[in-house]
């Protein structure tokens, strides 16, 4: 039988999109652990999220691309809760391409941040979703993982291993009853992109939030694109032959 997340780890609290999130819940009483970077940023969020109706907030100041604080991490939140109904993985970086070309460390930085540390966490984290075989896990994609273009070739490469994974991890998952939902978000207005131009495409990061939180409260699981009008787009961007794709300015 489903049941609604009200106990929420978020990984990358502090991004914009993960913010969006959190505030649903908090709304309906949720109570959250909440791991990031900053210390300071974090108990912002955390402040705000008691005032949106938050029963319980702690807090884990770690660098979720450190993989070797992951086991500490994840212990820390179930020895706080023992248990959670849902998890939301939301840290990453945007590299710039022309940069990752000049420097390949920047390339290696990025698969490191957006793939390696993102599967790393929810290996060690599966065990504990397994043996309590119930809770929904969102993971942060990108609809750049869905096909490799020259402007974001490096950054649309990790998207497109964590993908292939959550695909595999997806039905390793369901065998205890976890549920497991890719978000593939197009363009976002957020701090990660503000130094691009915006056009109509963008997306509010707190709308993309809330969509997470409805669709993980809604039991929802395989892939969401956010906003809905990017399935379609990349249902033709993924027909394209590669002939073609190489000579478009994408």
């Amino acid at each position: 039988m489903k049941r609604d997340p009200r106990t929420i780890m978020i990984v990358g609290a502090t991004s914009a999109i993960a913010q969006g999130a959190a505030a649903a819940f908090a709304s309906e009483g949720a109570s959250f652990f909440l791991v990031g970077r900053s210390p300071e940023r974090l108990g912002t969020v955390a402040a705000d999220l008691s005032a949106r109706g938050a029963v319980r907030v702690e807090v884990l100041a770690v660098d979720p691309a450190d993989v070797k604080g992951h086991e500490h991490a994840i212990a820390a939140g179930f020895a706080a809760f023992g248990s959670f109904d849902g998890l939301l993985i939301a840290h990453g970086t945007l590299p710039e391409q022309a940069a990752c070309e000049r420097d390949p460390s920047l390339a290696v930085d990025s698969l490191s941040v957006n793939a390696t540390s993102v599967i790393s966490l929810l290996l060690h984290i599966a065990p504990k979703f397994e043996a309590q075989r119930r809770g929904s896990i969102a993971v942060i994609g990108s609809v750049a993982g869905d096909r490799g273009r020259r402007s974001n070739h490096v950054y649309g490469a990790a998207k497109a291993a964590l993908d292939v994974f959550l695909q595999g991890f997806r039905g390793r998952m369901t065998m205890s009853g976890v549920r497991v939902l890719t978000v593939k978000p197009g363009f976002v207005d957020s701090p990660m992109t503000e130094h691009l131009r915006k056009n109509p495409l963008y997306a509010d990061a707190g709308a993309v939030g809330r969509r997470i939180h409805d669709a993980m409260v809604g039991g929802r699981q395989g892939v969401l694109y956010v906003p809905w009008f990017w399935a379609p787009i990349m249902f033709v961007i993924r027909a394209l032959p590669e002939a073609v794709l190489r000579r478009l300015p994408l």
